[in-house]
């Protein structure tokens, strides 16, 4: 079983001071991290380098400079193909847009894995499953602070929602 800590939306520090610690806690444990985008500044994103780890599985998100990240990357883990991409634009698009990216980057089988909205999602969209771990910091809009742990084995996934 592989397991894989899902955050994003950690918006630092223009709406939030600190990636809570037992997110921290979460992405140290896993075996692999993916961060949905938006860290909000270049320290936030050195921080989450640092307590991720590698493998480090990230995206740039609409809030982000330039950290050489892409916009959309994949993850292939145990016969399960995970398309990241953060999700920026219209929000009323925004599951169509993001299932899409997902099918044309990973197929018809592939997971979409983003974040823009801050609202958890665990949906499937056109046969496509879209998930977003909401914010790690509980920034606005979200109301608290959420993230995902994904227990993948052998092509199937546990999605546990985790906040605080």
């Amino acid at each position: 079983m592989t397991r894989i800590a899902v955050f994003g939306d950690t918006h630092v520090p223009s709406r939030a001071d600190e990636i809570p610690d037992w997110v921290r806690e979460e992405a140290s444990r896993a075996d692999h991290v993916i961060h949905t985008g938006d860290f909000d500044s270049a320290d936030a994103f050195k921080e989450v380098r640092e307590f991720a780890g590698e493998p480090l599985i990230a995206v740039s998100g609409n809030m982000d400079s330039d950290f050489g990240l892409p916009t959309t990357e994949a993850l292939d883990v145990e016969d399960v193909t995970f398309v990241v991409t953060h999700g920026t634009g219209d929000l009323d698009s925004y599951e169509e847009r993001v299932a899409g990216i997902a099918r044309e980057e990973g197929g018809a089988e592939a997971i979409a894995v983003s974040g823009h909205t801050h609202q958890v999602t665990d949906t499937t969209v056109e046969g496509t499953r879209l998930l977003n771990p909401g914010s790690a910091t509980g920034a606005a809009p979200a109301s608290t602070a959420t993230m995902f742990v994904l227990d993948v084995e052998e092509g199937d996934i546990d999605v546990t929602r985790r906040e605080e």
